[in-house]
């Protein structure tokens, strides 16, 4: 699932998260030209990942509701991006470590199915909500990265 990024001036990453097993054309369609993808957990079936790593390499984690079959994925990650490291873990209420301290400049969640970006000391935080079939309207995220700059946005599907 690991994909390595080639060095260049600019990147975009495609945020998602609480899939629950499903994977709309019109989710597939907003991530479209990513670098990476960057998954949040609560994927529901390993066909979601293969679906989006048709688009782009992809980093996982894996959610409180994902089966036996996602034992294998990390409960959290650092993604290298750049210059830059972001820590990905499905519900952000477990972070346990201080993301400043520790030299992150994202941490990227999901669990709570509602869209947010936030700046706190510094790191951005990023929900990119849920891009379920169930949710309406589902949500994903771009994030993008120049040098150490980042910005985010919330996209509707």
């Amino acid at each position: 699932m690991e994909g390595e990024l080639e060095k260049k001036d600019g990147y975009l990453i495609g945020v998602i998260s609480d899939t629950h097993g499903q994977l709309r054309a019109e989710v597939a369609e907003a991530l479209k030209g990513a670098d990476l993808i960057i998954h949040a957990g609560d994927i529901g079936k390993p066909e979601v990942l293969a679906a989006l790593g048709q688009i782009a390499p992809v980093h996982a984690v894996r959610g409180n509701m994902d089966g036996h079959w996602a034992f294998g994925l990390p409960e959290a990650e650092v993604v290298e991006v750049g210059d830059l490291l972001l820590y990905v873990l499905h519900d952000v209420f477990r972070l346990d470590i201080d993301p400043v301290a520790a030299g992150f400049a994202a941490v990227i969640n999901g669990h709570t199915h509602t869209a947010a970006i936030e700046k706190r000391k510094g790191v951005l935080f990023l929900n990119p909500g849920s891009a379920a079939s169930f949710r309406s309207p589902a949500t994903v995220a771009l994030l993008r990265i120049r040098g150490n700059s980042l910005q985010a946005e919330v996209v509707e599907v």
